[in-house]
């Protein structure tokens, strides 16, 4: 059985992170950084934020001026939906829902508009998992 999670990480490289804090305390803060720091570009994505990681920040999705492929959300469920929407209108690729985010509707929604979806797994626990262990 192919590893979908491992052809995500491997095939896509720039992150648009959904609810990325500049608090170092916070888990969007510490995922990022990590992802960056492993050859990933990361676009915060967060109204309350100017700049996270040495990278600008945009207020919305739709505010994003380059392309879009993995959206990572770090927001609660309710708000789900309307990233989804506004991430097939992008032309994403992949939306990921880490630990804790779940939207069986919204998920729905992106896989029949062509995305492919990865809910309630992070991204760096599946990173190091796949990639850490073997000494990449």
């Amino acid at each position: 059985m192919p590893d979908f999670i491992a052809q995500i990480l491997e095939q896509y490289k720039t992150l648009a992170v959904v609810g990325l804090s500049s608090k170092p305390t916070r888990a969007s803060h510490g995922v990022s950084e990590y992802m960056q720091a492993h050859g990933y570009r990361v676009i915060p994505v967060n109204p309350r934020e100017s700049e996270v990681l040495g990278e600008k920040a945009y207020p919305s999705l739709g505010a994003v001026p380059e392309n879009v492929e993995v959206v990572v959300i770090f927001r609660r469920p309710e708000f789900v939906p309307e990233i989804v929407e506004a991430a097939i209108r992008r032309g994403a690729k992949v939306i990921w829902m880490q630990e804790g985010v779940i939207h069986e509707d919204a998920a729905a929604r992106a896989r029949a508009a062509g995305l492919t979806v990865v809910q309630d797994h992070c991204i760096l626990k599946e990173y190091a998992k796949r990639y850490v262990a073997e000494g990449i």
